[in-house]
């Protein structure tokens, strides 16, 4: 019996999150749609000129690790923040999820990380994310115990910015595989993909990550190519199991030769898309540690990023697992 379900490995974030016009990116010059990493005065420029804002702890992985739990799935996390008043922030919100959180948090500099998150009226969300701590974890925050616990473990592309991450995730798939378990990783973002095309396939071609999650444009980039049906061909080879994200278009599950089209949910209203890929991963995972067939994975994770989208900010803030009930999805 395992002691957890999923392992989640990703930067420690708080999201300070607030609307704005199209017109503030323009004056800003904020990539719409994007992640976009910034300097510590960048981000006390942006935070000056932010609207009133909601503060919460976010991060893409830990965003997963929160929606696993909703689910009603034992999750855990790895993610350094600093000693500070944000790094208390993320601590106690995330494991008031119940989800497990013990890396030690760093004493000194730099501070915790924290994504200032733009959204416009269509409900977009541009990301300025100054990483601080994050950039600290290592193999030392490495819970062997916990990764051997864990028959899946996640981590965000993102990891791939911050040098000692890296070092950290190979650690952890050693781990991992040694006790027969599964790596799992999403791609993050189309940018973070042009920046570590070559080794996000290593990873998958080497057999280091077995499960792999992105979206269109995500995967386009990946493949270099312009044609979905390509790249769709291409990452059903490169690892065991996939799902593509297509927004309003639904979803691909490939394990294989098996190919599962999943219709998206229907939403009321788009109000903030902040963690709708971490919330269909969530649902995905969660679907695959209670051993659903491929097709109820990815109704799972449809159902959890329709449901986020909803609402401003990234954890939901009703039970997830009674809403899969009630869809007859648990």
């Amino acid at each position: 019996m395992s002691q957890f379900d999923i392992l989640c490995i990703g930067n420690a974030i708080v999201d300070i999150i607030a609307r704005c016009e199209d017109s503030f990116l323009e004056e800003n010059a904020i990539i719409k749609g994007a992640m976009n990493l910034i300097d510590a005065e960048r981000a006390e420029t942006l935070y000056a000129r932010m609207g009133p804002a909601i503060e919460m702890s976010g991060g893409s992985a830990g965003n997963t690790a929160a929606g696993i739990a909703s689910l009603g799935g034992r999750a855990a996390f790895f993610g350094k923040v600093a000693d500070d008043q944000l790094g208390q922030i993320f601590s106690h919100d995330i494991r008031a999820q119940g989800v497990h959180f013990q890396t030690p948090a760093l004493t000194g500099t730099p501070p915790t990380a924290r994504s200032m998150i733009f959204v416009t009226p269509d409900g977009e969300r541009s990301m300025n994310t100054y990483l601080g701590a994050c950039v600290e974890l290592g193999p030392e925050d490495v819970e062997e115990d916990v990764v051997a616990a864990s028959p899946i473990t996640y981590f965000e592309g993102y990891l791939w910015d911050p040098p000692r991450a890296k070092d950290a995730i190979r650690r952890t798939a050693e781990i991992a595989h040694a006790h027969g378990r599964q790596m799992s990783m999403t791609l993050s973002d189309p940018f973070c993909v042009d920046r570590y095309r070559d080794e996000f396939l290593e990873l998958m071609r080497s057999g280091t990550v077995d499960i792999v999650f992105a979206n269109e444009d995500e995967v386009k980039s990946l493949y270099q190519t312009h044609d979905l049906e390509t790249a769709i061909a291409a990452i059903a080879g490169d690892c065991q199991i996939a799902a593509v994200t297509r927004s309003e278009k639904g979803s691909v599950a490939i394990a294989g030769d098996a190919r599962h089209e999943i219709p998206a949910i229907k939403v009321r209203e788009v109000v903030d898309t902040t963690g709708a890929g971490d919330l269909y991963a969530a649902g995905f995972l969660h679907g695959l540690a209670q051993d659903k067939p491929l097709d109820a994975c990815g109704r799972l994770g449809s159902l959890a990023a329709g449901l986020v989208i909803e609402q401003i900010g990234p954890r939901l803030q009703f039970s997830l697992a009674e809403a899969a009930r009630k869809n007859g999805l648990l």
